[in-house]
């Protein structure tokens, strides 16, 4: 059985014509663009654009002079475009704070929030989900090129091509499957669950900068300087995970994905073409406070509840950098960010630890707590992994 290949290649910067140079020759290491995606077909490439809007210097979404470059080369195919996720905005047009709308009118290339359309329900042959709302944008397109943004994230511990494929079920579901999901593994199996009913053709993954710390949103952008590619999206977050120093099978999605057959997970069973994982890691990535390594299915299940309820970061509203955009109150699914006078707090009787508040707060006013054995937990988790990384 022929393995999965990623292919890595360096880039320094966002400069448009280096990243070109560096598209082509992922491409090309994996056969060829035209080889993978039929010249004049329907695709539709699935972006990373977290809301509220942000702007692309804060790493928070998929670069968008990194997807011009993409279409770029897409149009030469004479492709179908259409580039989209399900954004939520109190702004009129959501993608021009990103960018995202220069870039496709510049483009002549259709820009799409996908409740535009609406959503249709398919069945779901997932572990949790039996049935999924989906943009029919997906399901009428010959192809769908998904292009995440390398970045860690305080609830699933990585995000990257898998996580992704939330954006394409609706806003307000997403805030409900935080609600019913609390827990790190039963979130990422949901989360494998609706990419199972779309998984991309194509992958690229921009990590010229990544994210670092409490991503999705309330990290620090991070000089990576890589764009991986693969036909296999589980593939790519196995890699591009290892390069900042995970273990990849402790990622709950990529391990949930690989065991269900939607893609490769473990790196000994991935080609990697172009730059080799050890010429590229990234040794002093900062991790988020619940990437504990040994908090896998691999202890106990007694131990494993208890250590994930202790490693359940708080979120608490710094006053002093709290702007009163009302965004954390709009989002949380159980209303425990309210508004009270002139100061936003948060009940924590309510909070069920879905970081929804953290992920949209674009001012860093959101701070997330753990408790004391948690820390522990963590601080002995990274300790081990650093002596680790000095005996490689």
């Amino acid at each position: 059985m022929k393995k999965a290949q990623v292919s890595i290649v360096r880039v320094s910067d966002y400069n448009g014509e280096e990243i070109y140079i560096a598209l082509k020759k992922n491409l090309s290491l994996l056969g060829g663009l035209e080889n993978i995606i039929k010249p004049g077909s329907k695709v539709f490439v699935k972006i990373n654009h977290l809301s509220p809007p942000s702007s692309p210097d804060d790493a928070i979404v998929t670069h968008p002079y990194f997807t011009k470059e993409v279409l770029r080369l897409m149009l030469e195919l004479d492709l179908k475009i259409t580039v989209g996720d399900d954004i939520h905005s109190k702004e009129k047009d959501g993608f021009l704070l990103s960018g995202y709308r220069k870039v496709c009118n510049d483009l002549g290339v259709r820009l799409v929030s996908l409740k535009e359309r609406g959503f249709r329900e398919v069945s779901c042959k997932g572990q949790i989900l039996k049935n999924a709302l989906i943009s029919p944008f997906l399901h009428e397109a010959d192809y769908i090129l998904n292009l995440p943004k390398l970045k860690t994230h305080s609830l699933t511990v990585f995000t990257g091509a898998v996580k992704n494929m939330f954006g394409i079920i609706p806003h307000g579901l997403r805030l409900d499957y935080h609600g019913l999901y609390k827990r790190s593994d039963i979130f990422s199996q949901m989360l494998v669950d609706i990419f199972s009913c779309a998984p991309p053709h194509l992958t690229i993954m921009d990590g010229i900068v990544g994210m670092e710390g409490e991503g999705p949103s309330g990290g620090s952008p991070k000089r990576v300087g890589l764009i991986l590619a693969s036909q296999d999206s589980v593939a790519v977050d196995a890699v591009a995970s290892k390069i900042v120093g995970f273990n990849p099978m402790n990622i709950f999605t990529t391990q949930n994905a690989h065991e269900m057959g939607l893609g490769t997970g473990e790196i000994e069973e991935i080609e990697i073409v172009g730059e080799g994982i050890s010429r590229v890691e990234v040794r002093n990535f900062k991790h988020s406070a619940v990437a504990v390594g040994f908090m896998k299915r691999k202890i106990p299940a007694f131990l494993h509840g208890l250590v994930q309820s202790q490693l359940k970061l708080t979120p608490k509203i710094s006053t002093n950098k709290c702007t009163l955009c009302m965004e954390c109150v709009d989002i949380c699914p159980k209303e425990a960010a309210r508004l009270d006078g002139d100061f936003v707090w948060i009940d924590k009787s309510l909070c069920i630890h879905c970081m929804c508040c953290h992920e949209v707060c674009r001012f860093q006013a959101i701070k997330l707590g753990q408790r004391p054995l948690g820390r522990i937990f963590r601080e002995a988790s990274e300790f081990l992994r650093k002596a680790k990384s000095l005996f490689k």
